[in-house]
């Protein structure tokens, strides 16, 4: 497996991961549970992130991580 090929993968698990939590949310929040929780930490989302971005499904800082911070995280 090449370098691309190896890209590819690894977004295309990315994508899924982040597919799953966006579904995991939603259900949570059909649910009645966890609106304003983050799905990683799930600590608080916190009232200003909600109000900028309903539909946040992380607080700032687990963002921050999974986005790699502009320095080539995940």
């Amino acid at each position: 497996m090449d370098a691309n090929e190896r890209q590819i993968e690894a977004a295309e698990r990315s994508v899924a991961l982040e597919t799953d939590a966006a579904i995991a949310g939603i259900r949570a929040q059909l649910d009645g549970a966890g609106g304003d929780r983050c799905i990683d930490c799930e600590g608080d989302i916190g009232a200003a992130r909600r109000a900028a971005l309903p539909s946040a499904r992380r607080c700032i800082a687990c963002q921050k991580s999974f986005e790699g911070d502009g320095r080539g995280g995940r």
